[in-house]
C-alpha cells in the first residue's frame, strides 16, 4: 500500500488534532495530581508526546517523505519513492511479547462477558487501610460506611492488575486469589479494566500498531476510566464526576448497564488488535 504525500500529511495532522487535546491537559497540569486521568499516563506508561506520534503501521509506503519528517525514525527505513516501517527494527523483547499476547488477547476474546462485579475493586482497594491512593478526595460514604459496604459486598474482581492493589484485608475477600499467571485465564472481557488495557496493547507495539487504532483504544480507556472512578467509594463531585452508588441496588444496575455498553465497544477494538499482532508476527516470522 502506498500513501501519497497529501494523505499521509493530512493523516498525520487529523491524529495530531485528534489527541492534542489529551496531552495537552496532561502537560498543561505541570504535575498537578488528578485522580482520573493520572492514571492514563502514570499506569499506562506512555508519554503525552509519543501519543502524538503517528503511524500508519507496517506495509505502508509512505510517498516523499524523509526519515527527517518522519515520527519514528528509528523504526523507519527509505527506499526508492519515500519511508516505510522496518519490521527488523522490532525488538527480541517485543518479539517475546508478541506470542503471549496473542494467546491472551485471543482467550479474552473467547470469552463470556461478566457483568458481576460492580466495580468494587476502588472500594477493596481503600478497606481498612490508611494508605489511600487519592486521599486529598473524601470518601463518600466516609470511613466506618465504606468499610460496611466492602464487607456487605460480593467481591468478583477477576483482573489482577486491579487485585494486586486491594488492601491487605480485602484478598480473602475476593471470590479468587489472583496471580499474574491467572491473568489468560481469568480475564473477561466484560471488566472494565480489560478495557482499558487495549490501550496498553496498541502502545506496547507502537508504531506497528498504527495510530488509528491507538487513538481508538486510547479513547476508549479514558472513557471507562471516568466511569471506574465515579463507581468508586470518592467523592469527585468537585470535578464534575457524577458518582455510580454502587451500594445501592439501582447504582449496581447502572454499573452493569455500563459494563455492557463499553463490552460492546471494546469488542471491534479488540479484534482489530488481535489482527493487527498477527500481522506484525507474520512480518518478523514468528509462528502463532
Amino acid at each position: 500500500m502506498r500513501l501519497a504525500r497529501d494523505d499521509w500529511q493530512q493523516r498525520r495532522s487529523d491524529h495530531r488534532r485528534r489527541l492534542g487535546p489529551i496531552a495537552d491537559d496532561r502537560i498543561d497540569r505541570n504535575g498537578a495530581k488528578h485522580p482520573v486521568y493520572d492514571f492514563l499516563f502514570v499506569y499506562y506508561a506512555f508519554r503525552p508526546s509519543h501519543i502524538l506520534r503517528w503511524s500508519p503501521g507496517p506495509g505502508v509506503l509512505l510517498e516523499g517523505q524523509t526519515l527527517d519528517e518522519c515520527d519514528w525514525p528509528q523504526h523507519f527505513v527509505e527506499v526508492d519513492g519515500g519511508t516505510i516501517l522496518h519490521p527488523e527494527s522490532l525488538g527480541a523483547q517485543r518479539h517475546a511479547h508478541l506470542g503471549w499476547a496473542i494467546e491472551y488477547l485471543e482467550a479474552v476474546a473467547a470469552r463470556e462477558p461478566s457483568f458481576h462485579c460492580f466495580g468494587w475493586h476502588e472500594w477493596a482497594m481503600v478497606y481498612r487501610t490508611a494508605d489511600v491512593r487519592h486521599g486529598q478526595y473524601p470518601l463518600r460514604l466516609g470511613r466506618t460506611d465504606t468499610d460496611r459496604a466492602v464487607e456487605a459486598a460480593n467481591l468478583r474482581c477477576t483482573h489482577f492488575d486491579a487485585f494486586r492493589f486491594f488492601a491487605a484485608d480485602a484478598v480473602s475477600r475476593n471470590r479468587w486469589p489472583l496471580t499474574r499467571n491467572d491473568s489468560a485465564a481469568f480475564d473477561q472481557p466484560g471488566c472494565i479494566h480489560a478495557t482499558m488495557d487495549l490501550y496498553k496493547f496498541a502502545y506496547k507495539l507502537a508504531p506497528y500498531v498504527d495510530s488509528d487504532l491507538l487513538a481508538d483504544a486510547l479513547e476508549l480507556a479514558i472513557a471507562a476510566r471516568e466511569i471506574d472512578m465515579r463507581a468508586s467509594p470518592y467523592d469527585l463531585s468537585s470535578l464534575g464526576f457524577a458518582p455510580i452508588c454502587v451500594e445501592t441496588r439501582e447504582g449496581r444496575e447502572e454499573y452493569a448497564a455500563v459494563q455492557q455498553t463499553f463490552f460492546h465497544r471494546s469488542v471491534p477494538i479488540r479484534q482489530r488488535l488481535i489482527e493487527r499482532y498477527r500481522e506484525i508476527a507474520s512480518a518478523v516470522g514468528i509462528a502463532h
